[in-house]
């Protein structure tokens, strides 16, 4: 099971009903923050998920809205006694950003590694998930993020049973381990099935519409995409700004054809999302105008 908490839905700047861009997904023990704008560990204590436990800080950008807010979370972690080493991951000047910050957070419990993505994609891997970076087109360096939980392949007992595999390897087969037993080798492949479907989640913000964003997108659990603007004659100032419309989203998700598509990263005169969603849903009618604490527990497909 994955769990996806929007945490702010706002970009630009805070307002006293919406706080800034951050989401964070929480699999298995570990939790995974994308951006940290402004008031994210305000949206986190409401919601009521720790801080301390984040393994992963994933960074679309270095515009403020987005990373403000990490010297206050960083020091927050520090105060909790954390002493794990913290992964993060972004474009270039990742670990420049983010020491220039730490003028204010300078001592810490817990070492920062950095990971800085060059490609225009990268998949980065983990114990039972890989994240997936690709890059957008804003006016700074951006990237999207897929997070892909993954499902292996069912363990064939029947097959186990015919090539005479003693139930003692069973086990380590299944974990993905090559077994030596009596002078006989046995691997995964002669027991376990093609991997299964896993679970997904993308999230892309400050943008306008790519074909990457396309790709990455292709039938995922949850998409999560920038709708600064809903109001139609905004989209000259969307393309000057390089960022998204409401019908420029939902027409993304039309092609890619998520389960659900949340909207977020609102422009603050955007006040009432909501008002253009009707429309929006004769385009994909799987959309969402998504507020700050949205959350959503996504579970393997049953077979």
């Amino acid at each position: 099971m994955l769990d996806v908490c929007l945490l702010g839905t706002g970009g630009m700047m805070p307002l006293p009903y919406r706080y800034l861009t951050s989401m964070m997904a929480r699999y298995n023990g570990k939790s995974i923050l994308i951006d940290c704008g402004e008031g994210t560990q305000i949206a986190m204590k409401e919601k009521g998920w720790s801080p301390k436990p984040i393994d992963i800080m994933c960074f679309t950008h270095y515009h403020a809205d987005h990373i403000s807010g990490l010297p206050g979370l960083l020091l927050t972690m520090g105060n909790a006694e954390r002493t794990e080493p913290l992964l993060m991951i972004g474009p270039k000047g990742l670990e420049r950003v983010v020491n220039s910050l730490r003028t204010i957070a300078p001592e810490l419990p817990f070492s920062i590694v950095f990971h800085e993505i060059s490609e225009e994609e990268e998949s980065i891997p983990f114990e039972g998930f890989h994240i997936d970076a690709f890059r957008v087109h804003h006016n700074v360096i951006c990237y999207g993020y897929r997070i892909v939980v993954e499902r292996k392949g069912r363990f064939m007992v029947d097959k186990a049973k015919e090539q005479n595999i003693p139930v003692s390897c069973w086990n380590r087969l299944q974990h993905g381990e090559t077994v030596e037993h009596e002078g006989k080798l046995f691997t995964p492949g002669m027991v376990m099935g093609e991997a299964r479907k896993g679970i997904s989640v993308t999230y892309c913000t400050d943008t306008r519409p790519t074909a990457l964003i396309e790709q990455y997108a292709q039938n995922v659990d949850l998409l999560i995409l920038e709708g600064m603007y809903g109001e139609p004659d905004k989209l000259p100032k969307a393309k000057e700004h390089k960022h998204m419309m409401f019908s420029e989203a939902a027409t993304i998700a039309a092609k890619a054809q998520p389960k659900e598509l949340w909207l977020t990263h609102y422009s603050p005169s955007l006040i009432r999302p909501e008002e253009y969603i009707r429309d929006m849903k004769k385009i994909f009618p799987r959309i969402h105008t998504a507020k700050d604490g949205r959350t959503v527990e996504l579970e393997f497909e049953e077979e």
